[in-house]
């Protein structure tokens, strides 16, 4: 990693554990030898990958090798014998819908804390998928997302993942206190339940890349299992102002995307991120929201589902994009544990 890119990182946010670069031992940093290991890596190329951020070879699998060799300065065509002697090992190829099915057994669910909206997304938030949380200020995008990082501490037979999360914050809306509070009332250990979460404060679209880049090395050496982007276009939306923008603020959102994609199959993690809506001032009848960032978001996003606000103090959740899970409802409410059914 670049110094200038490290320095910027570390200095995202004074507390709460940030995404820094952890100093090598024994417990947190990927064995070397997986990149050594691979055939026409030396140890000079090892650390120009390494110091890029790609530090397995699962994350030099998943990425174009365009990406790799613009970021560690190595020979196109080098990166291109690297990058397919990568897939050669892991196996990335064809293979058999058979083969699909069982890859997916490893696949995990982490509990959101209210039973209906587990129903609602098959068990609770999966690995291998990014799911997209849709809807206006107010109707608890964040407090899911809180809530998830808390529970994704608990152990997989109490419906976590036994992982820690990082939290890539664009808004400044993460509360310590409302993680204080939710652990308090699992009976957890707030102040470790708070040590476990990795918080970056991203200030614009170019540092929210930056540190979308580094979640590739950050994540395996750390025990990651869940990423959260709250929100993933806000950003976005604020800087790219006008069609002639348009084109190039979905390019390098489309780009952000599809990095998160390939971070939760490569390392069999869960990504959340949040988004916004935008009015549809042509809309007379039914709910003149629709979801922002256009069929970029759409197309990128594994489930997507739509927050409204109901009565008396409930939320709505409905799935509305998925390709296994029906298009169904489910009313849950926000408690100082987070989030729990609310009565229909």
């Amino acid at each position: 990693m670049p110094h200038s890119l490290k320095q910027l990182i570390e200095n995202s946010i004074p507390n709460i554990g940030m995404i820094t670069s952890i100093e090598k031992g024994e417990s947190e940093m990927v064995e070397d030898n997986d990149l050594k290991n691979l055939p026409g890596v030396g140890p000079a190329t090892a650390n120009k990958l390494k110091s890029a951020g790609f530090t397995t070879a699962e994350a030099i699998a998943v990425t174009p090798p365009k990406e790799i060799a613009e970021k560690t300065g190595i020979g196109f065509n080098t990166v291109l014998s690297i990058v397919t002697v990568a897939r050669e090992k892991l196996g990335v190829d064809f293979i058999t819908a058979e083969d699909l099915w069982k890859k997916r057994q490893n696949m995990q669910r982490c509990s959101i804390g209210s039973n209906k909206l587990n129903a609602l997304m098959g068990g609770g938030i999966e690995t291998q998928a990014m799911t997209e949380l849709i809807g206006e200020y107010g109707v608890g995008k964040t407090q899911i997302c809180l809530s998830l990082c808390v529970r994704v501490q608990l152990p997989i037979e109490e419906g976590g993942l036994d992982g820690k999360a990082v939290y890539i914050d664009t808004e400044g809306t993460f509360i310590p206190e409302r993680v204080f509070q939710i652990a308090e009332s699992l009976g957890l250990d707030p102040h470790e339940t708070l040590g476990n979460i990795f918080l970056a404060r991203a200030y614009n679209s170019s540092h929210q890349e930056l540190l979308t880049d580094h979640l590739l090395k950050f994540c395996p050496e750390n025990n990651i299992k869940l990423v959260v982007v709250d929100s993933m276009i806000g950003h976005f939306r604020g800087e790219y102002i006008g069609r002639e923008h348009l084109a190039e603020r979905q390019q390098k959102l489309n780009n952000q995307l599809h990095k998160l994609l390939r971070l939760t199959e490569a390392y069999n993690i869960s990504v959340v991120i949040t988004n916004q809506v935008q009015a549809n001032p042509t809309a007379f009848f039914g709910d003149p929201n629709r979801p922002a960032g256009g069929n970029v978001m759409a197309h990128a996003s594994t489930h997507r589902v739509y927050l409204r606000k109901g009565g008396k103090g409930t939320r709505i959740a409905t799935v509305i994009d998925s390709p296994n899970l029906p298009e169904e409802k489910a009313r849950y409410k926000i408690t100082e544990k987070g989030i729990e059914d609310a009565e229909e």
